[in-house]
């Protein structure tokens, strides 16, 4: 049995027209030209300098690129893709009003909705597209479905409803961010927040805008910090933005959290020797859980 989760803080972006592909391509970490309609991709706009503004799904339906993002942030997003328009032939329209954004859990998730196995698979259906989540298959899949569809979507693929909490918790423990959430805008470096090993990041398209430090980053080795699921082993859940300590040093700070599980943000060093490294972080005692998919 699989179930659904209305994403209600999710938008959406279409970006069409014949410079469509090109026009993304020189802006976001991934590779365009992997979109199709059997492919959907994750990836991130970020700043000049490197670091994080934007993470999104881009999704192929009927020749538009359909941009799932966050929806409080969407105006700015779409402000910003308009600002490296200049002579593009190009249109950057909010259709959030038109879809609604699904996640599809369980272990037949992918069953249900016809999908094959590994992330990013994708089809086009009535009045959208779905695909397994491009960041990891752990996580299910994810279904752009025209807003008039949908009663009918839900219906035929069997699914009921879950629940947001429940799809939250799924997401801390493989240690998926979710956008500005667990990503400090203007600060974040997106191989802190495992974009690489998250399909994130192409590294062998061409540029794009903060590729420099993005792929210095990597090949240098400069990455100080990582985002990593903490278990709550006793107190409360820390509210966000609460400094994590081991001792009386502070090795990091808190993001998501959901049940007894939250996302924060550590120094690596605090990581070498995860059996030991109970942290704290406002009266409550935290112990880290490396994802099975770091490299690191």
């Amino acid at each position: 049995m699989s179930d659904y989760i209305e994403l209600k803080n999710r938008g959406v972006l279409s970006v069409s027209g014949p410079d469509a592909r090109k026009f993304l391509q020189g802006l976001i970490s991934n590779d365009v030209e992997k979109v199709s309609e059997e492919r959907a991709i994750h990836a991130a706009f970020l700043t000049a300098q490197g670091k994080y503004l934007f993470d999104f799904m881009v999704a192929e339906v009927g020749g538009a690129l359909l941009l799932d993002c966050e929806a409080d942030r969407l105006a700015d997003f779409q402000k910003r893709l308009k600002l490296y328009k200049l002579r593009s032939d190009v249109t950057v329209e909010d259709v959030s009003a038109n879809f609604t954004v699904l996640a599809v859990t369980g272990e037949d998730a992918s069953k249900a909705l016809d999908l094959g196995d590994g992330a990013g698979v994708a089809k086009v259906i009535d009045g959208g597209a779905v695909f397994t989540d491009p960041r990891h298959a752990g996580l299910g899949a994810r279904a752009i479905i025209g807003a008039d569809m949908l009663a009918d979507f839900i219906a035929t693929s069997g699914l009921t409803e879950g629940t947001l909490d429940a799809y939250d918790l799924a997401r801390i423990k493989l240690g998926v961010p979710d956008g500005s959430r667990d990503m400090q805008l203007e600060k974040t470096i997106l191989l802190e927040a495992g974009f690489d090993e998250l399909n994130g990041v192409d590294w062998k398209k061409g540029c794009y805008m903060g590729q420099e430090l993005t792929a210095r980053t990597k090949y240098r080795g400069l990455v100080k910090r990582r985002l990593m699921p903490v278990r709550i082993l006793d107190g409360d859940m820390p509210a966000p933005g609460t400094p994590v300590m081991r001792d009386d040093r502070e090795v990091g700070e808190i993001r998501s959290g959901a049940g007894s599980m939250a996302l924060a943000m550590l120094r690596v060093n605090v990581l070498e020797d995860l059996e030991h490294a109970v942290l704290s972080a406002g009266g409550s005692t935290l112990l880290p859980e490396k994802p099975d998919w770091a490299t690191f």
